[in-house]
């Protein structure tokens, strides 16, 4: 198993990166950005069919909260309910993580290859050499320059910037497709979410080498790039918020202002 990880995965990546490196004025940063670039055109496809999946999940959430009403005491029928609204829509639920669960492999032996490139001592040097390919622009190349626009790119990020870059991309990419709730339960789990899902990766970010951070940055602005133009515009993010339930009537219909009695004047005579 490990033997196919190597062959399939992660040396073709390694030896890519250290080749980008060399093409790439000996800058593995550029190397780094430029890697992401290809993976993301990539998977356009994949990305493209996730928004389409998104923006359909989303238009469908009136229904959604109309079939949970209509069967909250009978969860089978609710799940056959749903599964026929999807069936009708033409939507796959899994399409919207199916591109964060092919670039997974691609996280895990990026930071695989950011660790063996920057090989640090002779042992680590003596693994990176198992795994190099006889090519010219590879033997060039190491060993490699780790500094880019002053970071350390074998170690974490120790000033919080890329944490926050990263957590502050990936909210506003979250936040371009995720539509205002009227439902207090729904937009409570929606808020959980947009939190969730930053506050995690800016703490993995802290954890991994500031390489894979720079990954992740560049993935994300690519990614928001890739949102506005497909969506034309900035998406739910400059949405205006959901008319909370006690400010609007059943269907969504919002309740009639009271109109101001009118006072009556006392004439003197």
């Amino acid at each position: 198993m490990i033997e196919l990880w190597n062959g399939v995965i992660l040396d073709p990546l390694l030896n890519s990166l250290i080749a980008l490196s060399d093409v790439l004025f000996g800058n593995f940063g550029l190397a780094i950005i430029f890697l992401t670039i290809v993976v993301r055109l990539i998977l356009l496809p994949l990305t493209l069919r996730q928004l389409r999946s998104t923006k359909a999940m989303s238009a469908l959430q009136p229904k959604l909260q109309e079939l949970q009403k209509k069967y909250a005491r009978d969860k089978e029928k609710l799940q056959r309910e749903v599964a026929k609204l999807y069936k009708e829509g033409g939507i796959n639920p899994l399409g919207c993580v199916w591109p964060m669960l092919v670039q997974l492999p691609i996280w895990i032996a990026l930071y695989q290859s950011i660790i063996r490139a920057l090989a640090a001592t002779p042992e680590n040097l003596l693994d990176l050499s198992q795994h190099l390919y006889s090519w010219s622009m590879v033997s060039r190349a190491v060993p490699l320059n780790e500094n880019f626009l002053g970071l350390n790119l074998a170690q974490p990020d120790t000033t919080l910037i890329l944490a926050l870059v990263v957590g502050g991309t990936m909210w506003v990419q979250q936040k371009m497709v995720t539509a205002p709730a009227t439902d207090p339960q729904q937009r409570s789990m929606n808020n959980m979410t947009l939190l969730m899902m930053p506050l995690m990766f800016g703490f993995l970010v802290l954890q991994f080498p500031a390489g894979l951070a720079l990954y992740w940055v560049v993935s994300n602005i690519i990614g928001i790039a890739i949102q506005y133009f497909v969506s034309g515009g900035w998406g739910y993010l400059r949405a205006p918020p959901a008319l909370a339930p006690a400010a609007s009537g059943e269907g969504g219909k919002a309740l009639p202002k009271p109109q101001a009695k009118p006072t009556s004047k006392r004439v003197s005579k």
